[in-house]
């Protein structure tokens, strides 16, 4: 375990440096330009195609074509790999760390992480393709090799990229999306009710495998009926807290500002800490620029790029604008983080990041905050395990085929019950922060060799859907399937 640390703090010490923000940022920044700050000067537009539309029918009902899942059910399954531990125990992690600055670092990553997210999601959908079970296939894996590698001279380039993402995916999986979720439940489970580590990893397991061996249609299923509940009931929460310290607000959102740009704040709060803190938890929380939701993105019956990237902006949107704000509220309001200071309150200094949050919630509603954290963090890391266990098996799937599936599924489970018995707390977290930013590299590099691409179908589908011109559209790489989406596109017009 202490080798292991070392590696994973090492590397970590690389990945989050100023140059892998560098390059996040760097990546948010150029799509959000080449689109025209499309986030902002089309909000209307993608709040009323994504949120607006979730009392349609249209975006609401099941398809019946088993290659597919509905628009709804491919967020639910996004939301559900990226509404996790991130959302809670990661933003108090960052401002315990970084100070209460890192809060607005989170912001600034989410703002231009849309765009990279949109765009992640246009690329997915434009390049992916049918496997052999007849399902959606779609990720970073598929246009870095097919976008990156049909460029002159980048072929080997583009495939080499690719089989790199798929390996960082499939171990990032056991760390964000299995090590991580499933300690921060059994440590939250054993420290409110005393049910030992064990007992919740045999639970964990049996109800994991048989929702991840069913497959996406049988994780979607499940998601879209878990993600919307396990929200709402946190929303609440918070809004309640929210409300019963509206005297603090201005207080809080002061020390947010203040300690964003303080070099000399105390408690971790300067300026470079405050910035790899906010960019770190936030990429964990809401992982645009990773990759990794494109691929259950590309599952979804969209026939439109462009429509499925609207999905992706309100993803991060709503992860991070509004999960991770109410958590961070919740926090800076309870006491617990001295906002003169921008550190840990006397009495504090030695809450680890899983119990930071519920000891906040506790000073609100007494005990009962204690249990209500719990049971959030309960749904929110299952169904991010859920959602990776997806990405895992698709990348895995690229890598040695579709009928190997099976065995990463297994072990995938397997794994969930030896993280419920891990001790070391902070080796899940170092291991997941060195995958994301592993798999952050070759999927920006895709992105940017391919931003003009994306700026071209984003206009393409402008022109067509809100200015109303008449050109034809821009759907797959592939002839036939570019083909028969324009063909059902124009019968429903």
């Amino acid at each position: 375990m202490k080798i292991l640390n070392f590696i994973a703090n090492e590397l970590n010490t690389f990945i989050w440096g100023w140059f892998g923000i560098a390059i996040l940022l760097g990546t948010g920044v150029i799509m959000t330009v080449l689109t025209k700050f499309f986030q902002i000067s089309h909000f209307g537009h993608w709040i009323k195609q994504t949120v607006g539309s979730l009392f349609k029918k249209k975006a609401l009902a099941h398809v019946r074509d088993k290659a597919s899942i509905s628009q709804f059910q491919a967020l639910c399954t996004a939301l559900a790999a990226t509404v996790g531990t991130g959302n809670i125990a990661g933003v108090a992690g960052a401002i315990a760390v970084g100070g209460p600055g890192a809060v607005f670092w989170m912001w600034v990553s989410a703002f231009f992480g849309m765009m990279t997210n949109f765009s992640e999601n246009v690329l997915g959908i434009y390049y992916r393709r049918k496997d052999s079970r007849g399902e959606w296939a779609g990720g970073a894996m598929y246009y870095l090799q097919d976008g990156l590698g049909s460029k002159k001279g980048f072929k080997v380039i583009g495939r080499v990229l690719a089989i790199l993402f798929a390996v960082f995916a499939v171990v990032a999986s056991f760390g964000i999306g299995n090590l991580a979720q499933a300690n921060t439940i059994a440590s939250n489970l054993n420290s409110q009710f005393g049910i030992p580590t064990w007992v919740v990893g045999l639970v964990l397991m049996t109800v994991a495998a048989l929702v991840v061996i069913g497959g996406i249609k049988r994780i979607a299923s499940v998601t879209e009926k878990l993600v919307p509940f396990m929200s709402v009931i946190y929303i609440a929460g918070a809004v309640v807290i929210f409300f019963m310290n509206i005297g603090m607000v201005g207080e809080i959102f002061a020390a947010i500002f203040k300690f964003a740009f303080t070099p000399a704040a105390i408690g971790g709060g300067a300026v470079g800490i405050a910035i790899k803190m906010g960019f770190k938890r936030g990429i964990f929380s809401n992982e645009a620029g990773l990759g990794s939701s494109v691929m259950v993105h590309s599952a979804s019956n969209v026939k439109e790029p462009v429509r499925q990237g609207l999905w992706g902006i309100f993803e991060v949107f709503f992860d991070t604008m509004i999960i991770c704000t109410l958590t961070a509220v919740v926090v800076l309001s309870s006491g617990v983080i001295d906002l003169s200071t921008g550190g840990l309150a006397a009495g504090f200094e030695n809450l680890d990041s899983n119990t930071l949050v519920a000891e906040a919630f506790t000073m609100s509603f007494g005990s009962f905050g204690g249990w209500f954290v719990a049971i959030a963090v309960l749904f929110f890391a299952f169904s991010t395990t859920l959602g990776w266990s997806y990405y895992g098996a698709r990348s895995w799937s690229y890598l040695f085929g579709e009928k190997s599936a099976i065995a990463y599924k297994i072990v995938f489970v397997g794994i969930i019950f030896v993280s419920c018995i891990l001790k070391d707390v902070a080796l899940p977290w170092n291991i997941s922060d060195t995958f994301n930013g592993l798999m952050m590299i070759p999927n920006l590099i895709g992105v940017l060799s391919l931003s003009g691409l994306v700026m071209k179908i984003t206009k393409n589908y402008v022109d067509r859907n809100i200015k109303h011109k008449n050109v034809e559209p821009m759907l797959s790489v592939f002839p036939e399937i570019e083909k028969a989406h324009a063909a059902e596109l124009k019968n429903k017009d």
